[in-house]
């Protein structure tokens, strides 16, 4: 935030340049274009390498700042005015509000091509139809994750549900691939795009299946739950998963493939969720996924460029070249790159899974859905687990489904903002 807030003021000052001459103003030298994004970590240095080598032979440089509070810093910038270049988030709903609000500037011809259909349609802003943001790379969600040797028939979960401003998604995650793989993608898409009542017997149900999974928890193992992050606790080297957590007396554990950096050995398993959920067998080889998709904030043409040259294939083999194998970027579509030798027998699972064997991949349902019922979905999903019984579900499905409602009638009047109707897709778009 600091380095940010020292670019915001170089060019306070150069705007000054313009109206007065002062001694020592003058520059030939562009202002760096300003990346907001959600990596940090090894995750986040990794981008960044790559984002300092996509040198266009302009000279222009760029500045990333990563956050794990991404909504909220992203907001405060707005209100003040001082919006990142190129910001990179992960929901459909906010993308969408923000397009609607007129904060998004329409993509670029080169870029639009690259959209992966569905998850960036076309919008009808201002009478006109506009692409606005284009999916970087992918993260496959529907994943169990084991010690080797460990059985599988009768699982004890690991579940660590607290993440900064956004705790709960974990738990979000679980309802969502239950449903996904026991109903099916027609009913998951109505839902993920508030066409399917909170009170419908299929959502029932994957709340329900949850609570059954989980169930025979103790107060204190659900505490823990609540208070421990989705990374488990920490070593001396960092995070080092729920699996490999003290006092976490756990076989199992349902996360996205991006939870790989914190197991880094070779005594880590990782499979299709679809066997572990009661789901049915013609929905095993669908999936689901996060997508992390840059849109442009500014008037700076050179924004758009780097738009287009971080979806190019060049970019992508770039990125993927910067990054340790343990967060090496994922894409649902490989075409145009070379082949890329695993490191591990995990990364090679994953990647398989992803471009091989998934015949559906569908967009984490609680990214389409608007802000304000996305984060009602997780509080709720933290108070469910707390207390699972059927009366407190009842009363949290009905809460949920006002709000459903409420945002639909708002909707009324600006429908074609909304997010696709049609969340799922072939991995070739």
């Amino acid at each position: 935030m600091r380095v940010l807030r020292g670019l915001r003021a170089l060019r306070v000052l150069m705007a000054g340049c313009l109206l007065v001459l002062v001694p020592g103003c003058a520059s030939d030298t562009p202002d760096p274009l300003v990346v907001l994004g959600p990596w940090t970590g090894k995750e986040g240095e990794a981008f960044e390498a790559a984002l300092q080598r996509l040198d266009d032979g302009t000279g222009r440089t760029y500045t990333y700042e990563g956050t794990r509070s991404l909504r909220e810093t992203l907001v405060s910038q707005l209100e003040a005015d001082t919006p990142p270049d190129v910001a990179v988030l992960n929901s459909i709903g906010e993308l969408t509000e923000y397009a609607r609000r007129g904060k998004l500037k329409p993509l670029a011809a080169p870029t639009r091509e690259r959209a992966f259909s569905p998850w960036a349609p076309e919008l009808l802003v201002d009478g006109s139809r506009s692409t606005y943001w284009v999916p970087l790379k992918v993260d496959l969600k529907s994943l169990v994750w084991s010690k080797k040797g460990t059985p599988s028939d009768d699982p004890t979960w690991c579940v660590g549900l607290a993440s900064q401003a956004t705790s709960g998604w974990p738990g979000t995650d679980w309802i969502e691939d239950i449903l996904l793989h026991q109903a099916g993608t027609d009913p998951y898409e109505k839902w993920a795009t508030s066409r399917l009542s909170w009170r419908d017997p299929d959502v029932v149900r994957a709340w329900t299946t949850w609570a059954r999974l989980l169930d025979g928890r103790t107060e204190d193992s659900v505490e823990q739950s609540l208070t421990t992050s989705y990374e488990g606790t920490s070593g001396p080297a960092g995070p080092r998963g729920l699996l490999n957590s003290p006092g976490f007396e756990c076989t199992h554990e349902h996360q996205s493939a991006f939870i790989r950096y914190v197991y880094a050995g070779d005594d880590i398993r990782v499979e299709p969720s679809a066997r572990f959920l009661g789901g049915r067998a013609e929905n095993r080889d669908t999936f689901e996924v996060a997508g992390d998709m840059a849109a442009v904030f500014s008037d700076d043409p050179d924004a758009q460029e780097l738009v287009e040259r971080l979806s190019s294939p060049a970019g992508r083999e770039r990125w993927r070249a910067e990054a340790d194998p343990a967060v090496r970027p994922l894409f649902p579509d490989t075409k145009g790159l070379p082949p890329t030798e695993s490191a591990n027998t995990v990364e090679q699972e994953i990647d398989g899974l992803l471009n091989s064997t998934a015949r559906t991949l569908c967009f984490d349902a609680s990214d389409v859905m608007p802000p304000e019922l996305r984060d009602a979905f997780h509080r709720a999903v933290l108070e469910f687990f707390r207390d699972p019984a059927k009366k407190r579900l009842d009363s949290l499905l009905q809460q949920l489904e006002t709000i459903r409602v409420q945002v639909d009638e708002d909707a009324d009047d600006a429908r074609s903002f909304r997010p696709p109707e049609d969340v799922c897709a072939g991995p070739g778009g």
